[in-house]
């Protein structure tokens, strides 16, 4: 048997080395204490341990020399975005919120040049309707100045209408009967009518002058020569219904003729006179 097999060899193989006793607190300076305790008995706590670990900063090259590469590889980044920022490359890399709020701003924008754009029509609108207005009323102005002048005898009037003629060779011709003739004209749409030269107008009035007839003080002799303006078929037949003007003046041994003609000028003037007392209920 060797030396290897007996048995206290092979027992000793089997069990561990010697563990040295430990020490005992007696021998330990700082008396047993966990290594938080030892390092404040040293005067040195754990938070200024950790400060003088963590500053100042233990860099290595290799590290600086990666923050440097960082850094580079960044500002040439910044530089070519800013460089290649454009309208269309702003709004591919804006974010979904400034997009949406673009589209606001320019929501409101479009309202503000549409609202503005129908201010300017309208403004655009009531210049044109007042200055049709004011024309318009211009026009009819001067349309009713013109018939008022007619109806008042203060302007010439042309247009189509009746020419009547009264022979009185008897002188049996009164006023009245020439007034009959007047008014049988007017109700039949006489607009102007001249007598002998003198202007017919709403306060004319006629009266005997021995042989004679004065219109509005002006005497007028025999032929009595009526010019008329209006519709001649009108006109005419008011005259000659029965019992009317012609049958009653040629009773009176009067002749009386009538012609038709697309143009009577009714050029007779009455200058025009301010009313005493009527004023216009306008004013």
């Amino acid at each position: 048997m060797s030396d290897d097999e007996q048995p206290a060899n092979r027992l000793r193989k089997e069990l561990p080395d010697e563990v040295p006793p430990s020490r005992s607190p007696a021998d330990d300076p700082a008396g047993g204490l966990p290594g938080a305790a030892r390092g404040e008995r040293n005067g040195v706590t754990g938070r200024q341990r950790l400060l003088k670990g963590l500053w100042p900063p233990r860099l290595t090259r290799a590290q600086l020399i990666v923050a440097l590469l960082l850094f580079g590889l960044g500002f040439g980044l910044a530089v070519q975005v800013a460089s290649n920022s454009d309208s269309d490359s702003a709004l591919r890399g804006a974010r979904q919120e400034d997009l949406v709020r673009i589209l606001d701003e320019l929501d409101d924008r479009t309202q503000r040049l549409e609202d503005e754009k129908q201010g300017l029509e309208k403004q655009r609108d009531e210049l044109e309707n007042s200055s049709d207005q004011a024309e318009e009323a211009r026009k009819q102005t001067l349309e009713k100045e013109r018939q008022l002048g007619i109806l008042a005898g203060t302007v010439a009037a042309q247009g189509p209408g009746i020419t009547v003629t009264i022979e009185d060779t008897k002188g049996t011709v009164e006023a009245d009967m020439l007034l009959d003739a007047v008014q049988e004209l007017r109700a039949a749409g006489a607009e102007a009518i001249q007598v002998n030269g003198v202007r017919v107008v709403a306060g004319t009035y006629l009266a005997d002058a021995g042989n004679s007839v004065t219109v509005d003080g002006n005497k007028i002799n025999a032929p009595y020569r009526f010019q008329v303006i209006g519709k001649p078929q009108d006109l005419e037949p008011a005259l000659n219904i029965p019992g009317g003007v012609v049958q009653t003046l040629e009773k009176e041994q009067a002749t009386v003729t009538v012609e038709r003609s697309s143009k009577i000028v009714v050029d007779a003037l009455r200058a025009a006179e301010r009313p005493d007392y009527a004023r216009s209920s306008s004013q």
